[in-house]
């Protein structure tokens, strides 16, 4: 998994604890922009986690690919790692399939990619 450097610092050491083999922007020589931090996404097959709805205009309206990302909405920062443990193991197959899952406090929309 690769955390946009959005993400709150104290959510790795959940997901960490949780198993989950996890990344930080945040730990890189210098934020590279959105398109690049997706590029390397997908070059090293992590999903990404994001606050930044800019990822999905990537997706969704540019039509990049990726390898599956959770945007939290609203979450707050002391409960992200808890929540992005929840929606990885509810969410798995979804994510292997490269959805795009918006965790808000009260609902969780998950859109799969078009199928080509």
């Amino acid at each position: 998994m690769l955390l946009a450097s959005c993400v709150w610092a104290g959510a790795i050491q959940d997901l960490l604890d949780a198993g989950h083999d996890v990344i930080a922007v945040r730990d890189w020589p210098r934020d590279p922009g959105d398109e690049e931090i997706l590029r390397s996404s997908i070059e090293e097959d992590r999903i990404l986690v994001t606050l930044d709805k800019d990822f999905g205009e990537l997706v969704f309206v540019l039509g990049a690919p990726h390898r599956g990302i959770i945007r939290l909405v609203d979450i707050r920062a002391a409960e992200q790692g808890r929540v992005l443990v929840t929606v990885l193991g509810r969410y798995q197959e979804e994510l292997l399939n490269n959805a795009l899952i918006v965790v808000e406090p009260d609902r969780v929309r998950v859109r799969m990619p078009a199928v080509q």
